[in-house]
């Protein structure tokens, strides 16, 4: 039986209290949280963990084998490192850091202490985006062309961290699980209507390699919650929408085509091409539960997750990257 500890009662840790309590080979022993009020309405849901407002005690306790960080981003570096250093295995959730520098020491004290680090990159284990990655893989869609991802809403609205590395973490993560690459490029625009000096409304534009181009549209000031990315190919194009649960996935038979006899440039026409939408029927599951199972296996398995301390890595290093074309009025950045 894996013990865990979560530290962090906000937004998501108690739906990793509930996953971790739900499975077979793992149980919550150790809670932790700033705030006596959550600690108190956790306790009456789970009366037999045990809670405290200094994670350092879940952390002394050598009966806990593993800890999630569910806490501000600001916060990961410095809990993290301590995790590590206690010999806890960690799942925390994204994005790791917000330097690549910290990311980088946390990856190699993982290393060091040979302690499973993986981030919370939660989209990697829907089971719509793995449908997508699979239709790349197999060359469904054929050249990928270009992708655009749209991420908005009213809210939930933050002071810890702009709408980058709030949003724009997730699709970045996507689009590395997705293409297997790291963008050569970055360049993004954005601005602070709300709040002195952190962006609330975002746009990035990547270059991957292939000539690949990827746009990331992120905003906490839209008037509909949208959560779809659109890949384009020369053979088919793809959508997946996140909010449709019965049409999550939709591959379009739809395209381009030139003609291929033509005497001269006046008779040389690119076609539309028309077919059939496709949907492919999808065994939906919550991904939350999917990660958090998988870093239980990796534990049990000693072996490197998906979303692991690297990937983690290369997602702040991109979302960096994105921080320093912002302040710089949308200057490309080359990566890499």
């Amino acid at each position: 039986m894996i013990k865990v500890g979560v530290i962090g009662c906000g937004h998501w840790g108690p739906n990793h209290i509930r996953n971790f309590s739900m499975f077979p080979d793992s149980n919550v022993i150790w809670i932790a949280d700033l705030s006596e009020e959550r600690l108190r309405s956790v306790k009456r849901t789970y009366p037999q963990i045990s809670v405290t407002t200094d994670y350092r005690n879940v952390l002394k306790d050598h009966n806990v084998d593993a800890v999630v960080v569910a806490t501000p981003t600001a916060t990961h570096h410095n809990i993290v490192k301590d995790c590590l250093d206690f010999g806890k295995d960690v799942l925390c959730e994204k994005p790791l850091t917000c330097q690549v520098e910290s990311a980088k020491e946390l990856v190699n004290l993982a290393e060091k202490k040979e302690k499973i680090l993986m981030v919370g990159h939660v989209f990697l284990f829907n089971v719509g985006i793995r449908k997508v990655k699979e239709y790349i893989r197999n060359g469904t869609l054929g050249k990928v062309y270009y992708i655009h991802s749209t991420r908005v809403n009213l809210g939930p609205i933050r002071n810890d961290v702009n709408v980058v590395w709030d949003l724009a973490s997730h699709d970045i993560s996507i689009f590395s699980y997705l293409l297997d690459a790291q963008p050569i490029e970055i360049a993004a625009k954005g601005n602070s209507f709300l709040q002195d000096n952190l962006e609330d409304v975002a746009f990035i534009s990547l270059v991957y390699p292939d000539d690949i181009l990827a746009n990331v549209h992120v905003s906490w000031l839209d008037p509909r919650k949208v959560r779809e990315i659109v890949i384009v190919g020369d053979k088919k194009m793809v959508v997946w929408n996140d909010l449709d649960p019965e049409d999550t996935v939709r591959l379009y038979e739809r395209g381009i085509s030139q003609e291929p006899y033509y005497v001269d440039f006046g008779e040389f026409q690119l076609i539309p091409k028309e077919g059939d939408v496709i949907i492919p029927k999808l065994k939906l599951s919550e991904p939350l539960k999917n990660q958090d199972g998988h870093f239980v296996d990796c534990i049990k398995q000693r072996k490197e997750p998906l979303s692991n301390g690297a990937f983690g890595l290369q997602v702040v290093g991109v979302l960096e990257a994105a921080q320093k074309s912002l302040n710089n009025d949308g200057k490309t950045v080359r990566f890499l």
